[in-house]
């Protein structure tokens, strides 16, 4: 039978490693170190108890319950920091090599469920796997394959705190069509396959699930222009000269439109490629010489993009925490090297 892990992230606000150092925070602030210049989103609705202390949350202790009622050893770890999640990690990791690397155990009997209340917190846990496994280009094993730069990381399962998300709001959980309820949740950690999926990797340090928006909004909600080169793989976008509205970087489909416009049009988390859109205002006149905006939006897709911001801070959102671009930022596609536990 298995070892399950169920880990929850909290936060002590104030506290040493708490949300204002960013480590993994209650409600949305992702562990990013030097990897994300984001801010902590502050916790969840009704979630300030679950924030303030170790207590775990229903939905936890309903999935804990199923997976002891099947005879899986359950443990319930609730990590205020990057060390803390390291340790639960630490678990899946694969007999000593040769080579002295940390690698991942592609037979284990220990499965991990991060039980999320953003997806930022799930990117959280993600970065940490990356860091644990991903070896120094100058340590690069033969056994990893040519297209990656780490091996396959453990599969988890992804308990969603949040019920409402999988609805309108659409976390990336609801976008994968990954079960809800904590009982099929546990039936997917014993009885599921995996499911493997692409992986965005930054120069920055850090990791994207889901996607990016670029762009920022004025205080009556008015779209802001910004200037950047947008290039993908060798296509360029845009080359600084003219205004932007929004720019995306689509992993997965979160960030597939902005208000009524359509910015990405095809987002497949598991298909090798990143799908980038720029959304550029351009001056047209009719045929009566009236001059008016339209908005044309610039797609392509690659392996790999680059944006470097012409003037100024670009604020944005990765995996739905904030952050502001003040330099070349570029993201590249690690195919299938996440999984999730499905049915």
């Amino acid at each position: 039978m298995y070892d399950v892990v169920l880990l929850t992230l909290a936060s002590e606000r104030g506290a040493p490693g708490g949300c204002g150092s960013g480590e993994a925070c209650c409600g949305g602030a992702d562990a990013t170190g030097a990897g994300v210049e984001g801010a902590d989103t502050g916790p969840t609705p009704g979630d300030a108890d679950s924030c303030a202390t170790d207590r775990p949350r229903v939905p936890v202790l309903a999935c804990a319950d199923a997976l002891t009622a099947r005879g899986a050893r359950v443990q319930m770890v609730t990590a205020h920091s990057d060390a803390e999640i390291d340790a639960v990690l630490a678990q899946l990791d694969g007999p000593a090599r040769p080579d002295g690397l940390t690698w991942p155990d592609a037979d284990g009997k220990t499965r991990l469920v991060v039980a999320t209340a953003s997806d930022g917190q799930l990117r959280a846990v993600l970065r940490r796997l990356v860091r644990r496994y991903a070896p120094a280009p100058s340590r690069r094993p033969a056994d990893l394959r040519d297209d990656r730069t780490l091996p396959d990381l453990p599969p988890v399962a992804v308990l969603p705190l949040d019920p409402a998300r999988g609805g309108t709001q659409r976390d990336l959980a609801a976008q994968l069509g990954l079960p809800r309820d904590p009982a099929a949740v546990a039936a997917a950690v014993l009885d599921g396959t995996p499911r493997r999926l692409d992986l965005l990797r930054n120069d920055g340090g850090s990791v994207t699930l889901d996607g990016a928006l670029l762009g920022a909004a004025d205080d009556a909600g008015r779209p802001l222009h910004w200037r950047a080169r947008v290039e993908v793989d060798d296509t360029v976008l845009t080359n600084g000269d003219e205004p932007l509205l929004a720019c995306a970087v689509g992993n997965a489909g979160g960030y597939a439109s902005l208000d009524d416009v359509t910015l990405l049009a095809a987002p497949d988390p598991a298909d090798g490629q990143v799908e980038v859109a720029v959304a550029v205002p351009v001056v047209v006149r009719s045929a009566w010489g009236r001059k008016r905006v339209r908005l044309e939006v610039r797609r392509a897709r690659g392996r790999a993009v680059s944006v470097l911001p012409r003037e100024g801070k670009v604020p944005y959102l990765d995996d739905g925490v904030e952050g502001e671009l003040t330099r070349k930022r570029s993201w590249w596609v690690e195919p299938g090297a996440w999984a999730v536990w499905v049915v």
